[in-house]
C-alpha cells in the first residue's frame, strides 16, 4: 500500500469501486481512515454497492434523478445577466456519520445557538456586551442587519431565534468547525427532505434495513411548537416567501405543503390594528405566526428599506405591539456577520462560565474534509460542507438528525456552494440501536382537528387563470388539429373552409402556418406560471402532468410540419391536456381552490364556444364549417346518437349551445359556473343574492330558455359579453 493508493490492499469488487479514491495528504476523509481502510459505519454500504455492476448503479442513480425531475425540484442559479432554473444536482452517495459523533456536534450547536440568542437579546436591549468590550461597538453600529427600529422591541414569543442553521466543515485537525451561522432566514431544510427521498430511491433496499435516523420527527416537533405559539384563537401560521423567482421558492412551497402552513407573499398581507391579516376570498383573516423567508431589511418598506416591493408595510409596528410572532425575529440576522464568530468564545465564557464547544474558522481558505461521490462509475473524494438545522420547541432545542451536504471539487478548498454548481448529498446519522423512524403523521400533542383552510385571494386568482389558460390552449389546439387534418385530406391550403378556419385562428394569435403557434405556447407557459405561484396547492402528479405538457410542447414546437405530422402532434398535446384535466377532476380536493380552477375552465370553455358558434354557424360560413364545430366541440359521437340527420345549424346549436347534458355546451358551462358561485363565501340559500349570483342566474336562464332560431350573431355576441362580465364581477368580489 502507498500513500497515493490507499485502497491497494482491498480485494475484489470493493477494490474496483475504490480504485480512484485517493484522499489528499493532510486532508481528513469522512470514509477512509489514515491506513486506507473504510471506517466501520461505511463498510456495509460500500460492500453492497461494490456488488452492483455498472448498469445497476447507473439505473439506481437515474431512479433518484427521475424522482427529482418529476417533482420539479430545482435550484435557481444566477449568472451575470440572467437566472436559470437547474435540476437539483444530486450527489447520489450519502454522507454517513456515527450517531455518537453527531450527538457531540448537536450538543455544541445547541450551546452555540443559546449564546447567539443571548447576544441578540443584548443587542436589542442595552448592548451591555459591547460596553464590556466583548463585542466591538463598530460590529454593532456598522452592521446593516442590526435594525435600529427594533431596539427595545421584545419578541412576542420571548425569543429571537426559533429555526436556525449552521454550516460546518471538518478542519485538518479532524475537528468540526462552524463556517457560518444562519440566523436570518435559513434555507435548505426542505431540500434536505427531498434529497433524503431521492437518495432512498437510489438505495431503497439498503436504506430500509439500515438504522438511519429519519427526519420527520424533527419537523413534527417544530410544527407542534409553532402550533402552540399560535394558540387556539383561530389564526393561522404562514410562510412568507419573496415569490416564485426566489432561488429557494421550491423549498418554501414544499415546506408549506409538508407542514400544512399557508404560503403567502407580501401582497397577500395587510396590517389591521396591529394584527397581520391575510387577504382571502372570505375577507381578511388573522395570521399570528409568520415564518419569514425574506431578509428582514426587505420586510417593511415603511421603517426599513423603502425600495422593497416584497415585504409588508407596517409589520415592524405589528411586531412592537406583539401582534405577530416572526420566525426568526426581525433583526436576528445581525449575528450572521463574520466578526461575531470570533467574539463568541469570550461571550460564552462570560455568560455561561464554559468553553465554546464549536468554534468558527476565521480562515476562508482552510481545507475541508472530503467524502465519496460517484464519478465515471467509481467513487472519488470530493470536498464537503454540512448544513445542519435546529428548531426551538417547548422542551428546548432539537437538532435535525441529518441535514444536507454540499459537495465540491476535491482540489478546491473554497466553501462548496450551490450557486457555483456543486452537488447536494443526503446525510445519514447511523444509529447503533434503533433509529427514530417516526413519520410526520403521528403526533402526541396535536389531535385530528379539522379547520377551514384559508384561500388567499392571490392563490384563488392564479387557480382561476390556470383553468382559463388550460382551456384556452385546449380549444385552440382542437382547432389546429381540425385545420391540419383537412390540409392532410385536401393537400391544399386554398380551400374556402381552411381559409375560413385560419381567419378564426388568427383572431387568437394562432395562425396554423406556424406549426405550434406562439398563442398556444404562451397559454401553456402561462398555465405553468400560474401553477408555479400556487405550487404548495398542487399534488405531485398534477404538477408532473402540467410540466410534462409544457415540456412536450416546447420539444415539438420547433420541428412540427403541417399536415399529418401536425395533426398527430396536436393529438399528443390534447391527450396530455386531458390527462391533467382528469387529475384535477378526479384527484384534486374539492375545496375553494378547486372551485376557482373549475370556474376558470367553465368560463373560458363557454366563452370560446359562444365565439365559435357565432363564427362557424354564421350566415357566411362555408360548407363543412358545422362539421368542424362539432369536431372541435368533441361531440361527433353525441351528434350521431342524438340526431338521425347530418349536421345542420339547428342540430349543432341545440347540441353545443342548449344541451344541458353535453359537457361541451354553453348551457352546461353556465350551470357549472352558477353551482360554484353559489358555494362561494357570501352566497347561500339564506343570504341575499350577490351581483355575481344574480348575473350568473339571469344569464343561465336566458340561455336555457332560448331556441335555436333565436341564436343569431347579435344574441350570441350578447352572451359572450355577459360571460366576460361574470369574470369581471368575480374578480371584483373575490380576487382583489
Amino acid at each position: 500500500m502507498t500513500a497515493s493508493d490507499p485502497a491497494a490492499h482491498l480485494a475484489g469488487p470493493l477494490a474496483s469501486l475504490l480504485r480512484d479514491y485517493r484522499p489528499q495528504p493532510g486532508v481528513p476523509d469522512e470514509m477512509m481512515d489514515g491506513q486506507g481502510n473504510p471506517r466501520p459505519i461505511w463498510r456495509d454500504l460500500l460492500g453492497r454497492i461494490a456488488l452492483m455492476d455498472g448498469n445497476e448503479r447507473s439505473a439506481r442513480m437515474e431512479r433518484g434523478d427521475l424522482y427529482l425531475r418529476e417533482t420539479g425540484m430545482f435550484h435557481r442559479q444566477y449568472g451575470a445577466t440572467e437566472a436559470v432554473e437547474r435540476d437539483w444536482p444530486l450527489s447520489h452517495m450519502p454522507v454517513l456519520m456515527d450517531e455518537a459523533e453527531w450527538q457531540g456536534i448537536a450538543t455544541g450547536l445547541i450551546q452555540r445557538v443559546e449564546v447567539l440568542e443571548a447576544v441578540l437579546a443584548d443587542l436589542y436591549d442595552g448592548n451591555r456586551l459591547a460596553a464590556q468590550g466583548l463585542i466591538p461597538p463598530a460590529l454593532v453600529a456598522g452592521n446593516p442587519e442590526w435594525l435600529r427600529p427594533l431596539v427595545g422591541a421584545k419578541p412576542r414569543s420571548g425569543h429571537f431565534l426559533h429555526f436556525v442553521a449552521f454550516d460546518l466543515g471538518r478542519a485538518a485537525n479532524g475537528a468540526w468547525q462552524v463556517l457560518a451561522d444562519r440566523t436570518q432566514a435559513p434555507s435548505g431544510a426542505g431540500f434536505a427532505l427531498e434529497t433524503r427521498i431521492a437518495t432512498s430511491r437510489v438505495f431503497p433496499d439498503i436504506f430500509s434495513r439500515t438504522q438511519v435516523h429519519r427526519l420527520a420527527g424533527f419537523f413534527r416537533a417544530f410544527r407542534d411548537a409553532l402550533q402552540a405559539e399560535r394558540g387556539n384563537d383561530g389564526s393561522r401560521i404562514a410562510i412568507l416567501t419573496p415569490g416564485r423567482h426566489d432561488e429557494a421558492y421550491f423549498e418554501h412551497a414544499y415546506i408549506a405543503r409538508y407542514l400544512g402552513f399557508l404560503l403567502v407573499e407580501g401582497e397577500d398581507l395587510t396590517i389591521r390594528d396591529g394584527q397581520v391579516m391575510v387577504r382571502t376570498i372570505s375577507g381578511l383573516q388573522p395570521v399570528s405566526v409568520l415564518w419569514r423567508r425574506i431578509d428582514a431589511a426587505w420586510i417593511d418598506p415603511l421603517e426599513l428599506d423603502e425600495t422593497s416591493r416584497i415585504g409588508l408595510p407596517g409589520l415592524v409596528g405589528a411586531v412592537r405591539r406583539h401582534g405577530v410572532t416572526t420566525v426568526n425575529a426581525l433583526g436576528s440576522g445581525a449575528v450572521e456577520a463574520p466578526g461575531f464568530s470570533a467574539c463568541l468564545p469570550g461571550i460564552c465564557e462570560t455568560l455561561r462560565g464554559e468553553d465554546l464547544l464549536l468554534r468558527g474558522d476565521p480562515s476562508d481558505d482552510a481545507p475541508l474534509s472530503t467524502t465519496p461521490a460517484f464519478s465515471g462509475g467509481h467513487l472519488v473524494p470530493r470536498r464537503l460542507a454540512l448544513r445542519m438545522f435546529l428548531a426551538r420547541t417547548p422542551q428546548g432545542w432539537t437538532v435535525m438528525p441529518g441535514g444536507f451536504a454540499r459537495i465540491g471539487d476535491a482540489g478546491d478548498s473554497a466553501f462548496p456552494a450551490m450557486q457555483h454548481g456543486e452537488a447536494a448529498a443526503d446525510v445519514w446519522i447511523m444509529s447503533h440501536g434503533h433509529a427514530d423512524k417516526q413519520t410526520l403523521i403521528a403526533s402526541s400533542t396535536v389531535g385530528a382537528q379539522r379547520t377551514t383552510p384559508y384561500l388567499p385571494s392571490r392563490a384563488a386568482e392564479n387557480l382561476f387563470w390556470l383553468g382559463r389558460y388550460i382551456e384556452r390552449a385546449e380549444f385552440v389546439i382542437r382547432l389546429l388539429r381540425a385545420w391540419h387534418v383537412r390540409l392532410m385530406e385536401t393537400g391544399t391550403r386554398e380551400s374556402e373552409l381552411l381559409q375560413y378556419l385560419a381567419t378564426f385562428l388568427a383572431g387568437y394569435g394562432s395562425g396554423p402556418d406556424q406549426g405550434i403557434p406562439e398563442g398556444v405556447s404562451s397559454s401553456i407557459r402561462s398555465a405553468l406560471g400560474s401553477a408555479a405561484r400556487v405550487r404548495e396547492r398542487f399534488s405531485v402528479d398534477g404538477w408532473m402532468a402540467l410540466a410534462d405538457l409544457e415540456r412536450t410542447m416546447r420539444d415539438i414546437a420547433p420541428r412540427i410540419r403541417p399536415g399529418a405530422d401536425a395533426a398527430h402532434m396536436t393529438g399528443v398535446l390534447l391527450r396530455k391536456i386531458n390527462g391533467f384535466s382528469g387529475l384535477v377532476h378526479e384527484n384534486m380536493y374539492q375545496s375553494m381552490g378547486w372551485r376557482f380552477l373549475s370556474m376558470g375552465r367553465a368560463l373560458e370553455r363557454g366563452l370560446f364556444m359562444v365565439d365559435a358558434l357565432a363564427w362557424f354557424a354564421g350566415p357566411d360560413a362555408p360548407e363543412g364549417a358545422l362539421d368542424v364545430l362539432v369536431e372541435v366541440g368533441d361531440s361527433v359521437m353525441s351528434h350521431r346518437r342524438r340526431f338521425s340527420v347530418a349536421t345542420n345549424r339547428d342540430t349543432v346549436l341545440d347540441l353545443l349551445a342548449l344541451d344541458q347534458l353535453n359537457p361541451r355546451s354553453v348551457l352546461f358551462q353556465l350551470r357549472q359556473l352558477y353551482t360554484h358561485i353559489d358555494a362561494l363565501p357570501g352566497s347561500g340559500p339564506d343570504a341575499p343574492l350577490t351581483h355575481l349570483e344574480r348575473a350568473a342566474m339571469l344569464l343561465h336562464a336566458d340561455v336555457a330558455t332560448s331556441e335555436t332560431g333565436s341564436l343569431d350573431g347579435a344574441r350570441l355576441a350578447d352572451f359572450a359579453a355577459r360571460i366576460r362580465s361574470l369574470s369581471d364581477l368575480l374578480t371584483a368580489a373575490y380576487l382583489k
